[in-house]
């Protein structure tokens, strides 16, 4: 358990090892400010009901886990991926060769394609919307960051040079990289 006190409320950060009765004895000795309260573990329902009982007498908000998200690892491949190969990894992927039709590439971080990607790539897939696809050539019909999809235009073929896909105002966006301007 973590308690730290901000302008207006107690921050409090149960982590699954608390029992009622050190909740209550943590908190009788602090100001009577409302509870800000984050659970990063499992807690018991005794907790619980002693969380709720100070609750009602001091005023409480649940907040969502705060935090980056993990990424365990980059994994590197360093040969092509053909059609019908699919590479799914826990963290970012690199690919040193080009990424085929009909090949998918499935990473909770970036993807990063030194060649042409041309397959299915879809990053941030646990929903990490500050993910990125990067490509020499970004020729996929389709690419994917956490929940968002973007489709190619019809008929638009030309390699534009290195570029880097990413999340920007509610929806994917291409932009240029590694060029001078």
């Amino acid at each position: 358990m973590r308690i730290r006190a901000t302008l207006n409320a107690l921050a409090l950060r149960l982590d699954g090892n608390e029992t009622p009765e050190m909740l209550r004895k943590a908190l009788a000795e602090l100001p009577d400010l409302p509870l800000e309260v984050e659970i990063s573990g499992l807690v018991s329902q005794g907790v619980l009901e002693a969380l709720l009982e100070l609750g009602r007498e001091r005023g409480l908000q649940l907040r969502p886990q705060r935090g980056e998200k993990y990424i365990p690892y980059t994994e590197v491949v360093d040969q092509t991926l053909r059609a019908g190969a699919r590479l799914e990894s826990p963290g970012t992927v690199v690919i040193l060769g080009d990424v085929n039709a009909g090949a998918e590439i499935i990473a909770a971080g970036d993807i990063i394609v030194v060649g042409k990607l041309r397959g299915l790539a879809h990053a941030g897939a646990t929903g990490q919307e500050e993910a990125a696809i990067w490509a020499m050539s970004l020729e996929a019909k389709q690419i994917r960051i956490a929940h968002y999809v973007a489709q190619a235009p019809d008929g638009e073929k030309s390699s534009r040079g290195p570029e880097r896909a990413r999340v920007a105002e509610g929806r994917i966006v291409l932009e240029a990289w590694g060029r001078k301007a």
